[in-house]
């Protein structure tokens, strides 16, 4: 008997070629090899060592394409031809199938990942179909499931180190953005100031500053761009640092400065954002407040059992290319006064029956414990805002700014 005709022979052979195919496959792999290569390789073992005459498969990554082919030369979208082949799976014969997009082939192999299908095979051998053997085409979806699977692995590999690598950069950009918020704020027998942020992502488009102009006079100011993440933060970032620079070296009027600011909004952020803004300055010698609110949550200033809310203003910078008007409002604080600013995060925080928190409950809030120190105020308040969202996320930045004036 010849070797050819031995049917124990052929047998071993297959064998040995499946086991050599499989080999060369994950040694590519594990070679780290690019993605063509794989295919060709992946190629070569179905037509050179396997013996199919035709095939064709179609693999999703971030779309579906038709990866490796021989023999198939139909023109045909990969996306209609995957809409073809939906309803396979399993290893299914369709050489009798009435479809014309699968009358090339003899079997269809689906390959599933964590329920997901991430390619589809379809094979062709010269052999007639009597002859076929099942763990033919079993073997054949073993090898692709072993591309597809480690090609999968590697696209979520690559995708968790750009998340690593991003999730680095925002910590880096959290650690960056706090150190732009006042670090040290004074608590004298002037005033006493306390504020507290919690961004709703690494970085957030909240801010709040306090400046000393020389030992009697402050600017204390709060603000809150539209949107959240990246761009917002770097917007507010590039709004608080010409504030602090502008009043270094120079003191403005608010209408003035106000409209300096709105032009600088408008052209960093090209009308795509804007920005509320509350402003005040203040005169420790004369008592005097003076502040321009722009378009921001409206401040309240407790005084005794008297409520005032800070609401003379313009509109938010950055809406339109001019401001319509500006508007200056004044005060004269009254010892023992409590000034609170904050962004709409607290205000508009929802618990689980979706009621907002309110001014009023923050107002009354603040009635019930301005006596203490701010800091300890606030944190209070905030405990009042974690009680009031229960297990709900914090859906937008949240800030207090509070200044208690002696």
């Amino acid at each position: 008997m010849s070797p050819a005709s031995d049917p124990a022979l052929s047998y071993l052979e297959l064998k040995d070629n499946r086991l050599h195919s499989i080999l060369e496959l994950t040694n590519a792999i594990n070679a780290n090899m690019a993605v063509e290569q794989l295919y060709r390789i992946f190629t070569f073992i179905l037509k050179e060592q396997l013996h199919f005459s035709r095939f064709a498969l179609l693999h999703h990554q971030e779309t579906w394409t038709l990866a490796a082919k021989s023999g198939y030369k139909r023109k045909i979208g990969p996306e209609e031809l995957a809409l073809e082949l939906v309803r396979f799976k399993e290893i299914t014969l369709v050489e009798s199938s009435n479809s014309s997009l699968l009358e090339d082939f003899q079997a269809v192999i689906p390959i599933s990942h964590h329920d997901r299908t991430l390619a589809y095979l379809l094979l062709a051998t010269p052999s007639k179909m009597e002859s076929l053997e099942p763990a033919h085409f079993s073997f054949a979806q073993t090898l692709t499931n072993i591309l597809t699977v480690a090609l999968e692995n590697r696209k979520l590999s690559a995708q968790n180190e750009i998340k690593e690598q991003i999730s680095k950069e925002l910590e880096l950009a959290s650690e960056m953005q706090k150190l732009l918020f006042p670090q040290e704020l004074p608590s004298n027998k002037k005033m006493d100031i306390s504020g507290r942020y919690i961004p709703r992502h690494a970085v957030g488009g909240d801010f709040y500053d306090f400046i000393p102009l020389g030992d009697e006079e402050y600017i204390i100011c709060i603000g809150d761009v539209s949107g959240k993440g990246i761009t917002a933060a770097l917007l507010m970032a590039n709004f608080q640092a010409t504030i602090r620079t502008l009043f270094k070296y120079q003191r403005f009027e608010l209408t003035f400065l106000m409209e300096e600011l709105n032009k600088l909004v408008m052209k960093n952020a090209k009308g795509e954002k804007f920005i509320t803004f509350f402003i005040a300055h203040y005169n420790a010698y004369t008592r005097q407040l003076q502040y321009v609110n722009a378009g921001h949550n409206q401040p309240f200033i407790l005084s005794g059992k008297k409520t005032t809310y800070l609401t003379e203003g313009c509109i938010g910078l950055g809406m339109l290319d001019e401001l319509p008007f500006v508007q200056v409002g004044k005060m004269q604080m009254q010892a023992k006064s409590t000034m609170v600013l904050f962004t709409d995060g607290v205000v508009e925080l929802e618990n689980e029956k979706g009621k907002q928190f309110g001014i009023e409950q923050l107002v009354k809030q603040v009635g019930s414990f301005s006596a203490l120190k701010m800091e300890d105020m606030n944190d209070i308040i905030f405990s009042k805002l974690e009680d009031w969202k229960g297990n709900l996320p914090y859906v937008d930045d949240t800030a207090i700014f509070s200044c208690k004036f002696f």
